[in-house]
């Protein structure tokens, strides 16, 4: 598919869709291909739904229900596969799927991931020794995951066979992508017009907006510490620390905060902290302490106060468990021997 040009038309793509998975991205990589067939009038892609039963119609996170064609048994002819994952993909655990993907990677199918859709490969050993990536929201919990595998920030990635998609509107690019390629630029600039959509964004192009965006600021010491912050939420440094590194003073500093984003400095580098150890709490299976020590905290309790407070639950809350046992006044003694 997007090594190689079609040898027969219309090229077969298959869509496996996992319960929960996100809508926005599964009609984002269909719906060009449809465009791309009525602007050339002619049926160069055709698409297939695919569940594990293919009976019954598959929840997206939002509730509305896709109906397959085909079971895992009993799949038509594919020139490729996209696994359509969303909430919860980190937690999908198929053996007799993970079996199908495996055995059709076997074939000269190229296999792809779009947003989740990458745990579920990751899950199936498919994406050793290949680059991948997807939703930026889940990048640190993946590589928690996942240590061995190289995942970037792109977004997309094509590794040879694999392919992968940060999900929302770049699986958009990402088929524009393979229509430029297979049937030239003309036709995927006309399906990209056909979606409003006025640029066809490369694999390198950012997943999230530009930080001036995300905060309705442009001022450029604003901006620098705003970014210190984000890439320091493991090994946090001190606020004056921060100011130094722009040529202020701490108090400059505290004004400059409350003016653009009405808080202080301290108040947001926590919020920040403590919204990374949510994704890390919902999304990876850590231990609160390694959680805690990830997020720049010094102690699991210092990290449950802080919490609690911005969230109004404990990290164990968070997860549905139990509250911990209260720890004993004096550690135990040691073993002899």
């Amino acid at each position: 598919m997007f090594q190689r040009k079609p040898v027969a038309f219309p090229e077969r793509i298959g869509f496996f869709v996992v319960p929960q998975f996100a809508l926005m991205g599964f009609a984002s990589a269909i719906e060009p291909l449809r465009s791309a067939n009525r602007l050339s009038g002619r049926t160069l892609y055709s698409w297939h739904i695919l569940s594990k039963d293919g009976r019954d119609p598959v929840p997206a996170s939002n509730g509305i229900a896709v109906l397959p064609e085909a079971s895992i048994e009993n799949p038509p002819p594919l020139d490729a596969l996209v696994v359509c994952a969303g909430i919860d993909a980190h937690l999908y655990d198929d053996r007799q799927v993970f079996g199908w993907l495996r055995r059709l990677a076997r074939k000269p199918v190229e296999i792809g991931g779009l947003s989740l859709g990458t745990y579920v490969l990751a899950r199936a050993g498919l994406l050793d020794g290949h680059r991948c990536t997807l939703h930026w929201e889940n990048l640190t919990s993946f590589a928690e995951a996942f240590p061995d595998l190289e995942v970037t920030a792109e977004l997309f990635e094509i590794d040879r066979d694999r392919f992968t998609c940060s999900g929302g509107t770049a699986a958009l690019d990402l088929m524009l992508r393979l229509i430029g390629k297979q049937h030239g630029a003309a036709l995927a600039t006309a399906v990209s017009e056909q979606f409003i959509h006025e640029r066809i964004r490369d694999a390198t192009d950012r997943q999230r907006m530009a930080l001036p965006a995300r905060l309705g600021a442009r001022h450029p010491k604003l901006l620098a510490v705003v970014k210190r912050m984000e890439e320091t939420l493991e090994e946090t440094v001190s606020c004056a620390e921060l100011a130094r590194g722009v040529k202020l003073s701490g108090r400059q500093l505290e004004r400059l905060f409350r003016k653009y984003l009405g808080c202080t400095p301290t108040r947001y580098y926590l919020d920040l902290r403590l919204k990374r150890a949510r994704l890390l709490l919902l999304q990876t299976s850590l231990s609160v302490l390694d959680v805690a020590l990830a997020c720049g905290f010094v102690s699991a309790s210092h990290f449950s106060k802080c919490y609690r407070e911005q969230f109004g639950r404990t990290p164990r809350a968070e997860r549905g468990m139990p509250p911990a046992a209260p720890e004993p006044l004096h550690p135990p003694a040691a073993a002899s021997g």
